[in-house]
């Protein structure tokens, strides 16, 4: 009799501890997943050349500002707002969560805002103030989806909008700046290179 009671109470004991240790658990869902930072592969060919012509469309604006030329810059910002849309988003890779991709789409609204905003704007210093806008959102773009087609270059002019300093992308690091045009021409330095090609 008593080697019956201490089998039950060790049985007991066993799926007590065994409870705690595998069952104890309240919520049976699944670890909660991570969001893994983008690598190289991640990104498809269809994206990546829609982000070249995003750049490219971004580049064709700020080159026009540093020639201050209001025409320009106006049918430049018209491309870059069409190249903004267009960005194939949902090629983005490795993104099981989808949070880079609702962080994308954040960002290309923003730009095609303010490219379309730029456009309408009569005055360069105007269309200048719709650029930097811009280019921060673009900043931010490019290091969330990590665009690895070519390296760029962030570049900080100081003294841009009254000493409150503005940046912009530059396909090199070569300093024309945007914001002044002739009157500064070289005013800026390079602050860092924006290279997701080596990884």
């Amino acid at each position: 009799m008593k080697k019956g009671v201490l089998v039950i109470l060790v049985l007991v004991i066993l799926g007590i501890a065994g409870w705690m240790i595998w069952g104890g658990k309240k919520d049976d869902a699944a670890p909660e997943q991570k969001q893994k930072p983008l690598t190289q592969a991640d990104n498809s060919n269809a994206f990546n050349n829609s982000f070249s012509v995003l750049l490219n469309a971004y580049y064709k604006v700020k080159d026009a500002l540093v020639a201050s030329d209001t025409a320009k810059a106006s049918a430049a910002a018209l491309e870059l707002a069409i190249a903004s849309d267009s960005l194939k988003v949902n090629e983005i890779k490795g993104d099981s969560l989808g949070v880079i991709k609702a962080t994308a789409m954040d960002y290309t609204g923003t730009i095609t805002g303010s490219a379309k905003g730029l456009a309408g704007e009569k005055d360069i210093e105007a269309k200048r103030k719709e650029f930097k806008m811009i280019s921060d959102a673009l900043f931010t773009l490019y290091q969330t989806v990590r665009y690895n087609g070519q390296v760029a270059y962030w570049i900080h002019c100081p003294m841009a909008f009254n000493n409150t300093g503005a940046y912009w992308i530059n396909q090199d690091s070569t300093v024309k700046n945007p914001y002044f045009g002739d009157k500064m021409l070289t005013c800026g330095n390079v602050e860092s290179n924006i290279n997701f090609t080596q990884q």
